[in-house]
């Protein structure tokens, strides 16, 4: 932002908003044929997932073009939705995880696109991109984890009411909540939140909106950086009143509608590329993560207190046909400079990006809710692009 004093809003949606449980059973697809390909003995480079879900009321529709082991049958598709939405937590009338119609329509990846990704098949031999496009990864100083406030903690805002749903006993929130928070910033920096708003599905009925605000207030605040909700902070909770229907009963989910709530909450630009439901030889997947992993090392390389990144890549050809870095006008290192050290440092190839990051793993369904940047690594190679393992690297390559 080129301004220093603004306020800035973000939202997220939880992993019951209808377009996140479609994210979910897309992102498990994908996990099943890389779990069970790797299983039976096939090499998860070959692996290949495209998979696209719409839900509504007690219907679970999945399409989309796969490659994997022929052991993967239409009943396992169909068993890993279902543990999905129950692990979500839907037993409703209008959704329920064990009595919902499932279709699945997967069928074999386009031959005319393998040969682009496969390598040694294509016009350029190489392993190439799944697909033409612009990615973008961004980083800054607004907290340890290096994210936009205003998108991170409108995140830590729903994962607090998962958990607190899912093991805490508090049964009258339904999995269904969005959530909207708006950020004072002063001299560039985070200071308080202006406004708090959160809709959540409560399974009680007779519950007002007052009555959901004291059941939420105390894991809002809890979240919140001391001192950012202030007497002045607005509130908005359950604002148009009941909210009893939730989930795609109440309203249709299709996998990718949430691509900003998924990456900065509107803080940085955006190729227009969805995540779930696709293997990494789809850069808007793979070089999403890896434009988020340069930005991110790049700040914690103290190279400059924000950046943007954005790579493009041709289907079927390897190398990006473009890197560009944005900074600071002030900041002491050029773009130009950082672009150099990052063409030196890492290997922005589908290959390249798949090796660095151990990409060919069952580690997506993780990702689906909540946010695909600013969490945790995993010990079992999970969010492995939120590591900051290449500052060395691109310090060497600054020179």
């Amino acid at each position: 932002m080129s301004r220093k004093s603004y306020e800035f809003t973000s939202e997220s949606v939880s992993e019951g908003h209808p377009d996140k449980v479609s994210d979910r059973i897309s992102d498990e697809i994908v996990d099943l044929f890389f779990r069970e390909s790797i299983k039976d003995g096939m090499d998860p480079w070959d692996v290949r997932v495209a998979a696209e879900t719409l839900t509504t009321t007690n219907k679970i529709v999945i399409a989309g073009e796969t490659r994997g082991t022929d052991k993967i049958t239409k009943a396992m598709v169909e068993e890993v939705a279902r543990e999905a939405v129950k692990d979500i937590g839907y037993e409703q009338d209008g959704f329920h995880w064990e009595t919902a119609d499932v279709d699945v329509l997967l069928h074999a990846q386009s031959v005319d696109i393998a040969q682009g990704v496969d390598e040694g098949a294509g016009l350029h031999e190489a392993q190439g991109a799944g697909d033409q496009g612009i990615m973008f990864g961004y980083a800054c100083q607004d907290n340890e984890d290096l994210m936009p406030a205003p998108v991170h903690l409108s995140h830590k805002i729903l994962e607090r009411l998962a958990h607190a749903r899912k093991h805490e006993g508090k049964t009258q929130l339904g999995p269904d909540s969005k959530s909207q928070v708006t950020i004072q910033y002063e001299n560039g920096k985070p200071v308080r939140a202006n406004a708090i708003v959160l809709s959540t599905q409560h399974l009680d009925a007779s519950m007002t909106s007052a009555d959901v605000a004291d059941l939420v207030k105390p894991y809002i605040h809890e979240v919140m950086p001391d001192g950012w909700i202030t007497d002045d902070t607005i509130w908005h909770i359950n604002p148009t009143g009941k909210f009893v229907i939730g989930g795609p009963d109440g309203d249709t989910g299709l996998t990718g509608r949430k691509i900003i709530v998924d990456t900065y909450g509107g803080m940085a630009p955006h190729g227009g590329g969805a995540f779930s439901g696709k293997d990494p030889t789809k850069v808007d997947r793979s070089a999403a993560y890896v434009t988020r992993y340069l930005a991110k090392n790049i700040v914690a390389a103290g190279f400059a207190p924000w950046v943007d990144i954005q790579l493009s890549y041709a289907i079927g050809v390897a190398q990006p046909t473009s890197i560009y870095v944005n900074v600071p006008d002030e900041n002491a290192i050029s773009g130009e400079a950082i672009e150099n050290a990052i063409r030196k440092a890492m290997d922005l190839t589908p290959y390249g990006i798949r090796k660095h990051l151990n990409l060919n793993a069952p580690v997506y369904a993780r990702t689906a809710a909540y946010g695909h940047f600013g969490r945790k690594p995993d010990n079992d190679g999970g969010f492995t692009w939120e590591r900051t393992d290449l500052v060395d690297e691109l310090k060497a390559a600054m020179g």
